[in-house]
């Protein structure tokens, strides 16, 4: 008698159309125009008791920080405030399509990123709320952000709506692509830097592929002897890490459980080096911890344990660096079951593997009896996304926008069906005039929270300072 599995390997799998047709038969269960639905529950829980209830788990000494970031403007409350859209999407209608779900999807977090093969790919960067759940809830969070930072370069909506249409517009067009992709060929399909140019140069316009150089030249300067020249120093004890304070400290205690931090360490890097791949902990057993520094990382990161640890192998010239990152509870858990994983830090892993598909050589977890928490290199060709600034302008928004679209097609094509999300989105523009709906009522929205949370500095309730 053949066994279970061998029974399920011989199951044929829908066809493409199949697949389609289901996606398409899920607009009568929520209908493509209820995504631009958005309304504030009656009793809507306020943004200023979720942002202290996030407080309570987090270093205490650094929720100024993390306020005072979030302060600048009304896009820096956005990136910081996605534990309150979850909350407000959790009340809306959402189409059943589940895909690996970033959690914490904005214009702000994409970059560029090296595979295992050192091959610079362009994608999702940050994966801390990732969790399996319905795929609008990234689309509705990017397109949002998108109008957001429209605003804050100082467009008007005619130009914030173009924004977003041209994220939903190419999302649409690539999920199509990879519907009809074979499945291998998929887990292969990344946006390298060689399909990057050769896009741009046919695509974009002429301050779009000059932008787009400068971030691939940036990246591939970012490597392990980049950041020796920048944050190390020699001292009497030899090679340290320049401390920064209160941004990068060279802490003894834990902030925690109060122990020692070499202690936490130590048992730190004993689980993580379980969670490798044989020859990955092969080649990490080479390098011999040198340094490290509790560091404060981000918006929506602030006041979670970070630290960046500095290891040697031949000598000087030949470092390692590695970011030891807190894995809390995601932002979506109370809405998205969360039972497959036994570590947060696994779930994040998991995560960005399933997303990124060739994700960082030493990307791994584990769990000390302080915290759960995820290892990766720290800056190893590796290079974000700005707004405004020496960032993306308002010339080259329009073209990084349809990037963006493509990079959370690729994302939600690798984790879900394409083809069912292809059924659903159809060939039409409705998703489109959804999602501008959708986006110019929770910039509004935003934007009043983030008066609200002004007003509670300036009242006292909330805690800011200056970096």
């Amino acid at each position: 008698m053949p066994s279970k599995i061998y029974e399920s390997f011989l199951k044929k799998n829908p066809s493409l159309q199949a697949r389609h047709d289901l996606g398409r038969s899920i607009r009568k269960q929520v209908s493509r125009s209820a995504i631009g639905h958005f309304h504030v529950e009656s009793k809507r829980q306020s943004p200023i008791d979720i942002l202290l209830a996030q407080a309570e788990t987090r270093i205490p000494e650094y929720i100024p920080i993390r306020h005072a970031r979030m302060a600048v403007d009304p896009f820096a409350f956005f990136r910081g405030g996605a534990a309150i859209m979850a909350k407000d999407l959790s009340s809306l209608p959402s189409p059943p399509i589940t895909v690996q779900l970033c959690g914490d999807m904005h214009v702000s977090n994409f970059g560029f990123f090296s595979t295992t093969e050192h091959q610079l790919v362009f994608g999702i960067n940050d994966f801390d709320e990732t969790l399996p759940g319905n795929f609008d809830w990234d689309l509705k969070r990017l397109t949002a952000s998108a109008l957001i930072a429209s605003q804050l370069l100082g467009q008007d909506q005619a130009y914030g709506e173009m924004i977003v249409r041209n994220i939903s517009s190419t999302y649409r067009n690539y999920l199509h692509r990879y519907a009809a992709i074979p499945y291998v060929d998929l887990k292969r399909s990344y946006i390298d830097d060689k399909v990057l140019v050769l896009t741009a140069a046919r695509n974009a316009r002429t301050a779009s592929q000059k932008y787009l150089h400068r971030l691939l030249d940036r990246a591939r300067t970012n490597t392990n002897h980049y950041i020796t020249e920048k944050f190390i120093e020699e001292t009497p004890k030899g090679p340290r890490f320049i401390e920064r304070l209160p941004l990068i400290v060279h802490a003894e205690i834990s902030a925690f459980g109060g122990g020692p931090v070499i202690d936490l360490l130590d048992q730190a890097l004993q689980t993580y080096t379980i969670s490798l791949l044989s020859d990955r902990r092969h080649l990490l057993n080479r390098y011999k911890l040198i340094d490290w520094v509790r560091k404060v990382v981000g918006v929506g990161s602030v006041g979670t344990s970070c630290w960046a640890l500095y290891l040697q192998g031949l000598d000087i010239h030949d470092p390692l660096f590695l970011q030891f990152k807190q894995a809390q509870k995601s932002v979506l858990s109370p809405f998205f079951p969360n039972e497959q994983f036994s570590t947060e830090g696994e779930r994040v892993v998991y995560g960005q593997c399933l997303i990124q598909g060739a994700p960082d050589l030493f990307l791994g977890f584990g769990k000390t009896v302080e915290v759960d928490f995820y290892i990766r290199q720290l800056r190893d060709m590796k290079g974000g996304i700005s707004i405004g600034g020496d960032g993306i302008n308002t010339k080259v928004f329009p073209d990084f926008a349809k990037l963006f679209g493509w990079a959370l097609a690729n994302a939600h094509a690798r984790s879900g069906d394409p083809a069912v999300l292809a059924g659903y989105y159809g060939r039409s523009e409705a998703l489109d005039d959804a999602l501008v709906k959708f986006s110019i009522s929770y910039s509004k929205q935003n934007e009043a929270d983030y008066d609200t949370f002004l007003k509670a500095i300036k009242s006292g309730k909330i805690s800011c300072a200056q970096e």
